[in-house]
């Protein structure tokens, strides 16, 4: 189902980025470098979220999901901030008892993906988003769209939900896909689609959009490449794309082979900003090194010295 580019969006053009979660070697949150992160990040942008791939919401027990997500609310809240607070689970059961223990906690942002054991059905998709936005109507949902769901939603199919459940205001897309993410502003133009560099690159042209930051390691250089974006600045916006790509492949290099889960580059990323900040991930995933990462600091020192964190 289409509907026309006049019609106004859910949620406004902004730069989102995400948390991720440090732990000590029994799996507790180390409390007091979380806050500093959540109000470092909030310099940035109030846009800010827990528990996708990166902060781990895939790994999280019930207790570690509400210790995480109430200091998270608790931070951002003090900050003048509203959470984003992402569910991950096998079980449609589990993903609305977090979604109502954290709507009693006040939150009213979440950040949902489709249960991941089997594919799901276009029907079993619909029955998905009408059991979560349906039934919290009082909340706004973000749809996480990703493979490790084993399908993703299409621009179409968005078009249909968006007319289904007025709360579902934003998608999160990592796809470069001209095609892609052409629809996705034509077939759903009411949601604000969010993008990684690379789609935000190529999309940013086509109709407003949104930037989910990765590479967030400097403040300025970050808000630079969004506003390219959002004032039609193309040259710039390749510019700083090819920087960033120089220092994603400098990531990659360091951590090594073998397919890492996101959060271990991510917290490579948060490193460099706060060097107190373990690299442990939740069992049985592997994290990157301290050797590791000191050889990306190096990287990023020799190589894109703009994108190092600002003095203060």
């Amino acid at each position: 189902m289409n509907t026309t580019q006049s019609d106004p969006k859910r949620f406004p053009a902004c730069i989102m980025a995400t948390c991720v979660v440090p732990w000590d070697e029994r799996g507790d949150l180390i409390e007091p470098l979380f806050v500093d992160q959540v109000r470092a990040s909030l310099r940035l942008t109030p846009h800010l979220y827990v528990f996708g791939t990166a902060g781990e919401g895939h790994a999280v027990s019930d207790r570690q999901f509400e210790r995480v997500a109430g200091v998270f609310h608790e931070t951002m809240r003090a900050g003048g901030a509203e959470a984003i607070v992402g569910v991950i689970s096998l079980s449609l059961a589990t993903i609305i008892e977090r979604i109502a223990w954290c709507r009693e906690l006040g939150v009213r942002r979440f950040q949902v993906s489709l249960p991941s054991w089997g594919e799901l059905s276009d029907a079993e998709a619909g029955v998905f988003f009408r059991e979560v936005c349906g039934r919290f109507r009082d909340c706004e949902f973000m749809h996480y769209n990703l493979m490790r769901a084993k399908r993703l939603i299409t621009p179409e199919q968005y078009g249909v939900l968006a007319a289904e459940h007025p709360n579902l205001v934003a998608t999160k897309n990592s796809t470069d896909s001209i095609t892609r993410l052409r629809g996705l502003l034509e077939c759903a133009p009411q949601l604000q689609h969010f993008f990684n560099e690379d789609g935000y690159t190529y999309a940013s042209p086509l109709g407003e959009c949104s930037l989910l930051a990765s590479i967030t390691t400097n403040h300025a250089m970050c808000r630079a490449f969004f506003e390219a974006g959002q004032h039609g600045d193309v040259p710039r916006l390749h510019e700083l794309n090819g920087q960033m790509a120089q220092l994603i492949a400098a990531l990659i290099r360091a951590a090594g082979p073998g397919c890492r889960i996101d959060a271990a580059f991510d917290k490579m990323l948060w490193k460099l900003q706060d060097e107190r900040f373990p690299l442990r991930l939740l069992p049985p995933y592997e994290g990157a090194s301290d050797t590791a990462f000191r050889q990306f600091a190096d990287a990023v020192r020799a190589q894109t010295p703009g994108w190092l964190p600002a003095t203060p």
